[in-house]
């Protein structure tokens, strides 16, 4: 097997205090005023039945079109988050998150597979353009798995092409893979009850006061882990930073 791919870039500094939680926060924030607005504006007790039955209909071939849709998009470097929150609004949460788990881990694989045997050339290329790799190379090749782990839950490179680079450092693919269906797993239920949530609002039923606050307070349960997990992540990353220096 070919070597772990050495880059001369300087380390990347851990980024201030919040710089993590900013995005998580905002993403969940802007995706919930999005959720709210359009069910005041738009006809979605239509849309969402036109396309629940229209799902339904493919049964087991819609999941799996979306889960193949879904891995080739993180190939190509499409960002995955309308696709996150599509499955959630299309399968609902429990079906949904295991979707995307499945086939955000088959893309992972898949890329790493790709820069590690078939198109190591190309991705190098791509590390050296990257000045965080040096740092995130360096750091698996003491620590493996671990830093995988701590880097999908706390991401300092984007998600396409991170399982890119991994393919180029020296963690195994079992534990790789392993770590990182592991870690991608809050992030992914988040995104999923965001899409879960907003075909339950577009479907045109009468909620309680009760059933609002259970909704508001599960989305609110599920960003606060995802921010810990992120925070945590973050610190320990800086730990080994220090102690590696």
């Amino acid at each position: 097997m070919p070597g772990p791919c050495r880059n001369q870039s300087r380390p990347v500094r851990p980024a201030g205090r919040g710089a993590y939680r900013v995005p998580v926060f905002f993403a969940a924030g802007a995706a919930a005023v999005a959720l709210v607005a359009a069910g005041r504006l738009l006809p979605l007790t239509e849309w969402v039945g036109s396309f629940r039955q229209y799902v339904a209909g493919l049964g087991a071939a819609g999941a799996v079109l979306y889960g193949l849709a879904y891995v080739l998009a993180a190939l190509l470097f499409v960002p995955g988050i309308l696709l996150t929150l599509g499955a959630g609004f299309a399968f609902g949460l429990a079906w949904g998150t295991v979707l995307v788990s499945v086939a955000s881990t088959v893309a992972a694989a898949a890329a790493f597979l790709i820069a590690r045997y078939a198109a190591r050339a190309k991705v190098e290329t791509l590390a050296r353009r990257n000045a965080r790799f040096g740092a995130v190379d360096r750091a698996i090749e003491k620590n493996g798995w671990k830093v995988v782990a701590l880097l999908r839950l706390s991401p300092l490179i984007p998600f396409s092409i991170s399982n890119y680079l991994y393919g180029l450092t020296a963690v195994r693919f079992l534990p790789y893979v392993a770590a990182s269906w592991a870690a991608m797993l809050p992030a992914t239920f988040l995104y999923v009850y965001l899409g879960a949530a907003g075909a339950s609002l577009g479907e045109g039923q009468e909620r309680s006061s009760w059933e609002w606050v259970l909704l508001g307070a599960g989305l609110a349960a599920t960003v606060a882990v995802t921010v810990i997990l992120s925070r945590v992540a973050r610190r320990e990353l800086q730990a080994r930073r220090v102690a590696g220096s």
